[in-house]
């Protein structure tokens, strides 16, 4: 997944557990970051569709869930003396990770700002209200379905 990240100017965070943390717009700002997200989650579900078949054939259930959220965020170095990371904190970071949970093997979940900031350029299918951890309010999410040329 790596070089689908640099192909859409992502910045890798870190890997953690089985999840990516991956944001945009940081450090070097890049124009439409939302779509860019969009496009590499796309991108990503596409190059592991293989992956997934081949480890279905040996036994293996592999699952891709993606979610994507836009909003500020802080970032920066955090952490202490001997021990420093360059990353991002705050709730859009959280939020995008419960989306994460939420999406099914296969799909990628939008917040309601992305789904603005995409506009017309995507059709989605509204999930409904979410009730995702650790958020006070049900959330609006979509399915991402594609992104129009």
């Amino acid at each position: 997944m790596g070089k689908v990240i640099a192909q859409f100017d992502g910045t890798l965070d870190r890997f953690a557990g089985d999840g990516i943390l991956i944001f945009f717009n940081d450090p070097l700002p890049v124009l439409a970051p939302g779509r860019r997200a969009a496009c590499m989650a796309q991108a990503m579900q596409e190059h592991f569709a293989p992956l997934r078949e081949r480890w279905q054939k040996i036994g293996y259930d592999l699952a891709l869930g993606i979610g994507i959220a836009q909003g500020y965020a802080t970032l920066g170095a955090f952490g202490f003396e001997g021990r420093w990371d360059y990353s991002a904190i705050g709730s859009v970071v959280n939020l995008a990770s419960r989306l994460c949970d939420e999406a099914q093997s296969g799909q990628v979940l939008i917040d309601q700002r992305t789904r603005a900031t995409l506009g017309d350029e995507v059709d989605v299918e509204p999930t409904g209200p979410l009730n995702l951890k650790g958020l006070a309010q049900p959330v609006n999410a979509y399915l991402l379905k594609r992104l129009k040329p």
